[in-house]
């Protein structure tokens, strides 16, 4: 009797520590980075760190000052393949836009993560947007970190809200099973080519940020970038837009989208022509076309390059 009874609390003692709610270690959040020439940078896991694009070659000393191994660029803009190899680094060009990332791509990043030299750095332009989402679904597809943990990633590099299809990619990150990944042929280029469109909108990014910092400088050349004239910045931001305008892509695209390229043109050839005179008070109308301009861009942005892939119908990831 005494031997069942003690079997008997055994059994009962067992099945109340089976009962017990297990509560899920903490997720640490993503750790910044110290670095003055890698913008809004992020450690996620030991071997992977999310920022924006070193700023030339004190960026890439940076870079090797972390020990980083493998440079993964997921913005449109050609990687600066030369500097990195000269300090030792490995690039490889994955890139994807505001709209989300494919299925294919996130296969491609998560095997990138588990398979290439670490430490790995994975950035896009500011380190804001694109390269948090690519680094938080390379890691959860590589087991590197929980899915919940996706999200966190966004949240604290300050992606915007209103890129949903980059916040859907996080929201649906998955891990990727080993022997998928195995199987997959990825060939991790240092570059790969763009099409016109996208190679045209990088260009033209580019020169509206140089004329952002001449803004706010006075509309004068910045003292960080002397070499920037700004009449000559509006009037390259001018053919920017008359030869996007060219391409034939974008002549069959909707009518308002070649209406609003057109008007960024006009808006920016009124400019060019305000900084040539340097009359007194042009700098107010300046800053008035400036912001003529990027409301233009915004719009067609956010009606055309920030509509979610899953929303479009192509490529689901859920």
């Amino acid at each position: 009797m005494a031997a069942y009874r003690a079997m008997l609390v055994g059994i009962l003692a067992a099945v109340a520590g089976c009962s017990k709610v297990q509560t899920p270690k903490a997720v640490p959040g993503p750790e910044r980075v110290p670095a003055a020439h890698l913008p809004n940078a992020y450690r996620l896991h030991p071997k992977v760190i999310s920022g924006g694009q070193p700023d030339g070659e004190a960026g890439f000393r940076e870079l090797a000052a972390l020990g980083i191994k493998t440079v993964i660029s997921v913005d449109g803009a050609q990687p600066d393949i030369e500097t990195a190899k000269a300090y030792g680094m490995r690039y490889v060009h994955l890139p994807h836009g505001y709209d989300g990332i494919t299925e294919e791509r996130a296969r491609e990043l998560a095997k990138a993560v588990r398979e290439l030299p670490g430490p790995i750095y994975i950035h896009c332009h500011h380190g804001r947007h694109r390269s948090p989402t690519a680094a938080a679904v390379a890691c959860v597809g590589a087991g590197l970190l929980p899915a919940d943990a996706a999200l966190g990633v966004l949240e604290t590099a300050g992606t915007n809200k209103g890129y949903r299809g980059l916040y859907h990619a996080a929201q649906n990150a998955r891990r990727f099973d080993d022997a998928l990944l195995d199987a997959l042929q990825a060939e991790f280029r240092e570059q790969v080519p763009l099409p016109p469109l996208a190679e045209a909108m990088v260009e033209l990014d580019e020169t509206y940020e140089h004329l952002q910092r001449i803004r706010g400088a006075g509309w004068k050349a910045p003292a960080s970038h002397p070499d920037l004239d700004p009449a000559h910045e509006a009037l390259i931001l001018q053919e920017h837009f008359a030869e996007l305008l060219r391409l034939d892509e974008v002549q069959q695209r909707p009518a308002d989208f070649v209406e609003m390229c057109a008007s960024s043109r006009d808006a920016a050839g009124e400019l060019h022509a305000v900084l040539a005179a340097g009359k007194e008070g042009g700098t107010e109308r300046a800053s008035s076309l400036l912001d003529q301009i990027h409301e233009l861009c915004g719009r067609c942005h956010q009606q055309y390059r920030d509509v979610p892939l899953h929303e479009r119908g192509s490529q689901r990831r859920d």
